[in-house]
């Protein structure tokens, strides 16, 4: 087998959540991820996924469309209800355009046809997990930047407002009415309890947690 689907990033390998009636699929798709590296669990229906729901980490779902009780695209609607965020790939035996239309509508990664070519598929579970650990990383990083945004005392905060606007030293004393010297004691202050060690660095940080730079009021 070519292709492997280890993350280079984790020690851990990655999970992929089969979510299909057929048995013959089910040991099909597991033999074929777990060969490509990834860890693989089954489950025969949709009711015995959400009764079991899978530890959190980095992983995917190969999920079935037409299943018995509950539906991939109804399991799916409850998935996101409840808040979990694997991404899905869909599995179908029937070319049903509308259906896979809606399913990509609403976030699933792709709609693959039984019988589904094995490359397809791993290329296919491979993009997913790496968007997945992507998105994951960037959050990670945001909240640890919030969290340490409120290790900065009120004039910190204004001078980082200030520094992220492109404002040198001297400007930002000048705006805030302080000496040169208490702007950079404040500002080393703040790049060291933020982590950043250039403002490229903070103004990246900041444009991840959604922080803007203030604009300036117009003069009278």
């Amino acid at each position: 087998m070519g292709s492997r689907l280890t993350s280079a990033e984790s020690k851990n390998p990655r999970k992929v959540f089969v979510v299909d009636d057929d048995p013959g699929v089910r040991g099909a798709l597991s033999r074929l991820f777990r060969a490509a590296g990834c860890n693989c669990e089954t489950f025969a229906s949709s009711r015995e996924f959400l009764d079991r729901l899978p530890d959190a980490g980095p992983g995917c779902i190969v999920l079935d469309v037409q299943m018995p009780d509950m539906s991939g695209t109804e399991l799916h609607d409850r998935m996101s209800a409840i808040g979990i965020d694997l991404p899905i790939i869909f599995l179908t035996g029937y070319g049903d355009v509308p259906t896979g239309v809606n399913a990509m509508k609403k976030g699933a990664v792709d709609f693959l046809t039984k019988p589904v070519d094995d490359e397809l598929l791993l290329q296919t579970v491979g993009d997913a997990l790496s968007r997945y650990e992507t998105v994951h990383a960037r959050h990670y990083e945001r909240q640890q930047f919030l969290a340490r945004l409120d290790l900065l005392s009120a004039r910190e905060r204004e001078v980082m407002e200030h520094v992220i606007r492109g404002r040198l030293n001297k400007q930002i004393a000048a705006d805030l009415n302080i000496s040169l010297k208490t702007v950079k004691v404040h500002r080393g202050r703040m790049m060291g309890k933020l982590e950043c060690r250039s403002v490229a660095v903070l103004v990246h940080a900041c444009e991840l947690a959604g922080i803007q730079p203030l604009q300036r009021k117009p003069l009278p």
